[in-house]
């Protein structure tokens, strides 16, 4: 921390109990009373540096009192800082910095210690620390502004702008890039750095680089801020230009620092260091500034911060303006939270309900009132828009799978009635929900836990759901499910049978565009459909060409076998022909032959239909040789 060394004097004041002593040799003439502190001085060093100190004197010398006695009841910084002011009128060795230098200012201001009576006197000196060392620095100025939160201090700080001077340098500092200029490095007491940006050592260049800060290099900083003072320096780096975002972040940061319930799930490595909580009397001022402050804008913080604040809202008893708006703000990003953020229990004195059910109500009609107002115009990611065909279903359609599991919850609380259960269900739009197995689900759950519920009731809680948007399974499970009334399970039952229906045409339908398509690609109709059917086509008669060859190979081989049968039938003819052993020599050529003709005769059949033209020729020889054999042998038989 930088000072300002004054004086040349060595001390020379003594203490002792309650009272202080100049030690000058001289026997005092005057004693200066500072709270509960007594200084016995002399006049001429006081006199001659202090305006009001002259005055007084004199008003004392008038009364003709020996023992002058002089009641400083209202200096700013009290006795401590009186101190300090006694040793620059004696010329003792003290140093000003940046955690007295607020306090010594207001007190000169107040004693009237200007040039009139001294050359380079306290305000002066003061003045020059303050504007040519503390307002260049980021942590002495965070530091002088602390000291601006001090009671006594405020008004005198107020007066003479020290407060608005070191707001306006941290709200510069701030704005600026920090890794321009390298001065928050050496101010947050990093390594010093050479002119080319290297680390020193001993003043040696090591050759590495610092880290680059981040934006939120200044939130601990000015989270040690008063709450007033914290107010005046945020709005003062709004007015900068500073981002929303970031502003957010350091209101985000201060909250968790001084409202226990916002981080008694974090982690003790992340986030604010604890501290003591202030009173729930602070806390609800405090949260009620958060909530002022935060700008009325979606996605800057967290959706579970903001529950958070609802929470400690509600349990704080903040004032209902705090209470709805945070409400809107969280229902504006209602798709981005999630069932453990809704479930907040209901803090209230009746206690009608588990979960605060109303709250939850008004935070999605308020989605779906911007949802409508936008005309659906509500931002989401590509990929959701190629998934679901309009950027405005994904965000309602999240919300709406939100609250069916969050109506599935809480039905089981025997106190929740009907009528607070089905506008819950009934504020999320049919659209909103693609399917309704949710909401059958939360429907059973409820009508489980309600067994005393009326038919009429039933029936109009049923309405709540389309059979139509319920899946396969969930219509097999209602179909079963004795607490639906009668009437709502012969429309599922229908539903579930055109279901079906639909499913299985839609199979038939799949398969008969298969096999046109594949008609289609065969006739050369399907490749100028497409950029790369020529090269299909080209490799498909590839395929057909290779079938051919083994075609044509196949029928040679049949008129091969053909041949010789018929000359070994011949043979077998001349040799015992007109002989009784006739029917026995062609039993035994049936055997030898008759299973393997047969086998090669379907083949050869079944490889000419399949094939093209080309080989037909040669089929038809093969085909009619081998009837004329056939022909033979039944004849024979």
């Amino acid at each position: 921390m930088a000072c300002m060394k004054l004086g040349s004097k060595a001390d020379a004041f003594q203490k002792k109990g309650q009272a202080w002593f100049c030690t000058t040799g001289l026997p005092s003439d005057i004693v200066v009373e500072v709270e509960d502190m007594s200084f016995h001085l002399h006049k001429f060093p006081l006199l001659s540096r202090s305006g009001v100190m002259e005055k007084l004197i004199a008003d004392a010398s008038e009364k003709g009192d020996a023992n002058c006695t002089i009641n400083l009841k209202d200096i700013p910084g009290g006795a401590k800082t009186f101190e300090l002011v006694a040793k620059f009128c004696y010329g003792v060795k003290h140093e000003i910095t940046a955690s007295n230098v607020v306090h010594l200012r207001c007190a000169a201001e107040h004693l009237e210690m200007t040039e009139q009576y001294g050359e380079d006197n306290l305000i002066s000196q003061t003045e020059i620390f303050f504007n040519q060392v503390v307002l260049k620095n980021w942590k002495d100025s965070l530091k002088c502004l602390q000291t601006c939160g001090d009671e006594n201090i405020i008004p005198h700080a107020e007066e003479l702008n020290i407060t608005k001077r070191c707001i306006e340098s941290l709200a510069v500092k701030a704005s600026t890039d920090p890794n321009l200029f390298g001065w928050p490095m050496i101010d947050h007491g990093g390594p010093m750095q050479s002119p080319g940006g290297s680390l020193l050592w001993n003043g040696i260049s090591t050759g590495a680089r610092p880290v680059n800060l981040s934006s939120d290099w200044w939130f601990d900083d000015v989270s040690s801020l008063t709450l007033p003072l914290y107010k005046k320096l945020t709005l003062a780096m709004e007015a900068r230009g500073i981002k929303q975002e970031i502003i957010a972040g350091s209101l985000e940061y201060y909250a968790k620092k001084y409202l226990p319930g916002l981080s008694r799930r974090k982690s003790s490595q992340m986030g604010p260091t604890a501290i003591d909580p202030p009173p729930e009397e602070d806390q609800k001022i405090l949260l009620e500034e958060i909530d002022c402050l935060l700008p009325m804008q979606k996605g800057l913080v967290s959706t579970k911060f903001l529950f958070g604040l609802l929470r400690t809202a509600l349990i704080l008893r903040a004032s209902p303006s705090c209470i709805s708006n945070l409400e809107k703000r969280i229902g504006m990003q209602l798709d981005q939270a999630t069932l453990e953020d809704l479930l907040m229990p209901n803090f209230s004195y009746s206690m009608e309900t588990l979960y605060n059910f109303e709250c939850v109500l008004r935070m999605v009609q308020h989605f779906m009132a911007i949802d409508q107002a936008t005309g659906g115009a509500s931002p989401c990611s590509i990929e959701d828009e190629q998934l679901l065909g309009s950027p405005s279903l994904t965000p309602v359609t999240m919300v709406a799978k939100l609250i069916d599991g969050y109506l599935a919850e809480v039905a089981p609380d025997v106190n929740l009635k009907l009528t607070k259960f089905m506008s819950l269900a009934e504020a999320v739009p049919e659209y909103a929900r693609p399917m309704d197995d949710g909401l059958y689900r939360a429907i059973d759950i409820y009508l489980k836990s309600h067994p005393m519920l009326a038919d009429s009731d039933k029936e109009e809680l049923c309405r709540l759901m389309d059979c139509q948007k319920l899946s396969l399974e969930a219509c097999t499970h209602a179909a079963q499910n004795e607490r639906l009334p009668l009437r709502i399970i012969v429309q599922v039952l229908f539903f579930e049978q055109l279901q079906l229906r639909t499913s299985i045409a839609g199979c038939f339908l799949v398969s008969d565009n298969l096999a046109d398509g594949s008609r289609q690609f065969r006739s050369g109709l399907g490749a100028a459909s497409q950029e790369g059917g020529w090269n299909t086509a080209v490799r498909e008669n590839q395929v057909l060409k290779v079938g051919m060859d083994s075609m044509r190979m196949r029928v040679s081989e049949l008129e091969k076998e053909c041949s010789d049968m018929k000359q070994e039938i011949e043979k077998l003819g001349r040799v015992k022909g007109g002989s009784g052993g006739g029917g026995s020599t062609w039993s035994n050529v049936s055997k030898k032959f008759g299973f393997r003709l047969k086998s090669q005769m379907c083949s050869a059949q079944e490889g000419s239909v399949s094939k093209q033209d080309d080989a037909s020729g040669k089929v038809e020889k093969g085909r009619g040789k081998q009837h004329k054999h056939k022909k033979n042998l039944s004849w024979d038989e």
